[in-house]
């Protein structure tokens, strides 16, 4: 039993956390989901976020699915939902290992027992090298891989290990990179392979190549893809270069892949990995599991407009198969005009930077009494959102207002607790998140 699980065992849960029923006494989180509350019967606090438990099961079996007929592995990112339990649920369901952004959130997953991640981002410089070898100093049998795109990194990572005998060994990745960090240009990455194949030692060794083709996304679909191939292309053609340096016997991992373009990181890079017997294609998708009714949803129709999901050779729909599980419930507080209802929600709540919740359907009463997708919200403050409405629309003080969101990584992050429904509504678990 980890450590972070054992921990949890003694918390308490309380009306300090969003959703906890007002006067109802403390419970541990694995006694939430026994008292058959749901988000529109009258007890629960809301604002809340909730998780279809069902459609986030098959997400993880469709993706899963995907990933293995394809030959390649999967790392989910942590970060979307920074949730111990639902990270050991998707090693549970497959995943080769799990992805983080930060030395935060490694730490988060290694207490939780976690010894196989990716550090998939740059970490900055000598003081943040010290921070990661003074954190892996407690975990002698981790696996951890991180980006370096700079000799300056390569050194102080060297320096760091250097300086230590009771490390694990860590693993390098040479990261290529458009609109975000990486090596723009093969003459880079060369050189922050030299650097590293000269400071190279048994606990300090270059592990394979890494890349992020989500940052390459513009307005333009067709720039996007072209800025999309030739990443895959300098990740690819790299590759055998690498490989010639090290000898062929030297495990390598090549990662790429997040929730939207991941088929063509399928489509680009197999070939190559295939090619090479000791090399391993990991993928890094995390908020496919929970999809959405915004980005994703949209990114998704964009997947099936290029035909590339396919499993076991046949091409089915993505938009189809993955479902939303993610849902912001929250209470009417107002009706101040005709076409305007008034909702306990904003942007302390949910999430807005790639676009507003969408209503869904309306409850009354403690039971579900009407679908509400004519309505839209145009407007969110820091704790009120502004719903447009149809003429002569039933919204009543009081009623419930179910909502799909927009981008799962920018909205989980305001909640201390996701709590999981089963079809019903009813709540069936409680998962604590750990975003800091």
């Amino acid at each position: 039993m980890s450590d972070l699980h054992t921990a949890t065992e003694n918390v308490l849960i309380d009306e300090r956390v969003r959703g906890f029923p007002p006067g109802n006494p403390p419970l541990p989180p694995d006694a939430i989901g026994k008292q058959g509350w749901k988000p529109y019967d009258g007890r629960m606090a809301l604002p809340l976020i909730s998780l279809d438990r069902q459609a986030f099961s098959g997400n993880v079996e469709l993706m899963m699915a995907y990933v293995k007929s394809h030959g390649a592995d999967i790392a989910p990112h942590a970060k979307t939902p920074m949730s111990t339990a639902l990270a050991e649920a998707l090693l549970a369901a497959g995943a080769w290992g799990t992805t983080v952004a930060d030395i935060r959130q490694a730490a988060v997953l290694l207490k939780a027992g976690q010894r196989r991640l990716i550090l998939a981002n740059e970490i900055g410089g000598a003081a943040a090298a010290c921070r990661l070898a003074a954190l892996l100093g407690h975990y002698p049998d981790a696996e951890l891989h991180v980006f370096v795109d700079s000799t300056a990194l390569v050194e102080a990572l060297r320096s760091a290990w250097q300086e230590r005998a009771d490390l694990p060994p860590l693993g390098l990745l040479v990261e290529f990179g458009t609109g975000r960090a990486g090596a723009r240009s093969v003459d880079a990455a060369e050189a922050i392979l030299e650097a590293i194949l000269a400071a190279e030692t048994p606990a300090f060794r270059l592990t394979g190549i890494a890349a992020y083709e989500g940052a390459a996304a513009t307005a333009d679909a067709e720039e996007t893809m072209r800025r999309i191939d030739a990443l895959m292309a300098v990740t690819s053609d790299f590759l055998p270069k690498l490989r010639a340096r090290i000898g062929d016997e030297r495990p390598l991992l090549v990662t790429a892949g997040g929730s939207v373009f991941f088929d063509v990181v399928i489509a680009r890079l197999s070939a190559a990995v295939a090619a090479d017997p000791a090399c391993r294609l990991v993928l890094r998708s995390g908020a496919i599991f929970f999809h959405d009714h915004g980005i994703y949803e949209r990114g998704l129709a964009g997947l099936d407009a290029r035909g590339g999901f396919r499993i076991g050779g046949e091409t089915i729909s993505a938009a189809a198969g993955f479902r939303p599980a993610l849902r912001v419930w929250a209470e009417v507080l107002s009706r101040p005009e005709a076409r305007l209802a008034i909702c306990g929600m904003g942007m302390r709540d949910v999430a807005m930077d790639q676009g507003l919740p969408r209503p869904l359907a309306l409850y009354r009463n403690g039971a579900y009494f009407a679908d509400l997708e004519s309505a839209e919200v145009f407007r969110l403050n820091d704790q009120h959102a502004f719903v447009a409405l149809a003429d002569g629309s039933d919204v009543a003080v009081g009623d419930v207002i179910e909502y799909g969101i927009s981008h799962p990584c920018t909205c989980l992050d305001r909640h201390a607790i996701l709590y999981g429904l089963d079809p019903d509504h009813s709540v069936t678990a409680a998962y604590l998140t750990s975003f800091g």
